[in-house]
């Protein structure tokens, strides 16, 4: 009696223990072996490659109810009700945008998850009103990709009625933009935006006094700092200074977005300022675009008496109408900066773009978006280009390297404030199920100045919360398994008494 006890006693551990080996904690209940062998999804004979762990070999992948649930062997093992072949493909995790400003309109969506990426965030605009913000893609139907924004600096002066961007805010007006800012990542903001290259009389002040909102919350900010360029006195060397000191001071991170285009003439000492910044405890980083033109709208600050200069010494025929392609002249660049055109400039030099990803504290972010079939052709394949030009063509950093530029490192920026990160940007069991699995000998984007509207090419499958919304090349259409990701704290959040809406949310930024 007492021996067949035991032997009942080690069957169960041993039933318990192959349990365990295989991670069956995400798996649905099933009465039968084989049902419990089974598995949403099982990708086969990929390289996978993972940037926080190291591990770059074939490996099976095995997904279950969005998360991935078992590597290699034990992965082998188990049935996929769908399987892929991804023999001569990468199995990386989904791309991360830190960068861009996703609509509910599905045109943005659709290049974006077409270049790999399974999450967007808007990083240096961002609305006043959060809630309204995440609603608007719930009335839309949801999402290809996840999605999260800041609250922008620009929009909480206006909110505010600081809208004169010549002026300071006033100090009444700078407690009241910090008590919207504070209801604003308590309703989910991941971050707080600024785009002070466009509102130059913003006073450090204001600055400072937002940097201490975003230390108070534990989120980034994230920076379209103050001057651009190598003209003294208004130089990217005091623009820095800036961000470096408001980050000293309160503690807050910080990270320079699109340096490669505010930096120009002055990549090597923006660089050494960022490093040794953070050799000395403070926390900030940077993020620059594969190409070498801009895009905004031509009647903002940043074109003032003096922006030939400031751009690196170009002239009006570097200036390309977004919605013609025309280069512009003096008289049609003073009729365009009326009328408030979209235009594209062509000034930053590509060995400083090249010097900047050879730095480990700068990502790749687009800062791009396609509407109606226009915009910058970083809307529709900033990533692709990133690992097809300068990973492989111009070997500026290894594959491995490149991937955590687009994956694990913008994912641990926002861990702080949005610990659902903790499960993207990686390949490991229990993280979530966002990956991209391209050809690294053919990944390259199509998209052109003249005509951006083109997707991608090389990248073969991309899964968001486990769902195949690129399958063999192609979009699933109107498919949407993306999720908003928003703030979390342990802190208590109390709001304001009477919530001040914005006629409008955006802020003019530097796409």
């Amino acid at each position: 009696m007492k021996k067949a006890k035991l032997i009942l006693l080690l069957g169960v551990l041993v039933t318990a223990g192959r349990a365990a080996s295989l991670d069956w904690t995400s798996f649905p209940a099933a009465q039968s072996e084989q049902d419990r062998q089974s598995v949403n999804l099982v990708i086969r004979n990929g390289r996978v490659m993972d940037p926080e762990t190291g591990i770059d070999a074939v490996l099976a992948v095995a997904v279950n109810q969005g998360r991935i649930v078992a590597l290699g062997e034990k992965a082998g093992k188990l049935n996929g009700r769908r399987e892929i072949d991804a023999r001569g493909l990468v199995v990386a995790p989904g791309f991360i945008d830190l960068l861009a400003r996703l609509t509910p309109d599905e045109e943005s969506q659709r290049y974006k998850v077409m270049d790999g990426v399974t999450a967007v965030f808007n990083m240096h605009g961002g609305p006043v009103d959060i809630p309204g913000y995440f609603e608007s893609f719930a009335q839309a139907g949801g999402s290809y990709i996840h999605y999260g924004t800041t609250v922008g600096h620009n929009p909480l002066r206006r909110a505010v009625d600081a809208s004169d961007r010549n002026e300071p805010a006033t100090p009444e007006q700078i407690l009241r933009m910090k008590s919207l800012a504070a209801q604003a990542i308590g309703e989910g903001a991941v971050g707080v935006g600024f785009g002070v290259n466009y509102v130059p009389g913003a006073s450090y002040e204001e600055v400072l006094a937002l940097f201490e909102v975003a230390a108070e919350h534990g989120v980034p900010c994230h920076l379209h700092v103050r001057y651009k360029g190598s003209i003294f006195p208004e130089t990217i060397v005091a623009a820095l200074q800036e961000v470096i000191t408001a980050a000293a001071v309160t503690g807050a991170s910080a990270q320079v977005v699109h340096l490669g285009s505010s930096a120009v003439g002055s990549m090597d000492v923006a660089l050494k300022m960022i490093d040794g910044a953070r050799r000395h405890g403070i926390d900030i980083t940077a993020d620059v675009y594969p190409y070498l033109a801009n895009s905004t709208n031509l009647a903002s600050a940043i074109y003032e008496p003096g922006w030939e200069e400031r751009f690196g010494g170009i002239t009006y025929s570097d200036i390309q109408l977004v919605e013609t392609g025309e280069r512009l002249t003096k008289e049609t660049f003073e009729k365009y900066r009326k009328e408030g055109a979209q235009i594209i400039t062509h000034f930053i030099p590509e060995e400083e773009v090249i010097a900047a990803y050879q730095n480990p504290h700068v990502l790749v972010a687009s800062d791009g978006i396609i509407r109606r079939g226009k915009g910058h052709p970083r809307g529709a394949g900033a990533f692709a280009r990133f690992l097809g030009r300068y990973v492989r063509e111009k070997k500026t950093v290894l594959l491995m390297e490149g991937l955590r530029k687009i994956t694990l490192l913008p994912a641990q920026r926002l861990e702080r404030a949005a610990p659902a990160m903790k499960r993207k940007g990686r390949v490991q069991v229990g993280a979530d199920a966002d990956l991209t699995l391209f050809d690294p000998d053919t990944i390259i984007d199509r998209a052109t100045y003249e005509n951006p509207a083109q997707y991608s090419t090389g990248i073969h499958y991309v899964l968001v919360n486990g769902v195949v919304v690129v399958d063999q090349g192609m979009l699933v259409e109107h498919l949407k398994p993306g999720r908003a990701i928003k703030y979390e704290s342990v802190c208590n959040f109390r709001p304001v008494s009477k919530r001040l809406r914005p006629a409008g949310n955006q802020s003019e930024i530097d796409r």
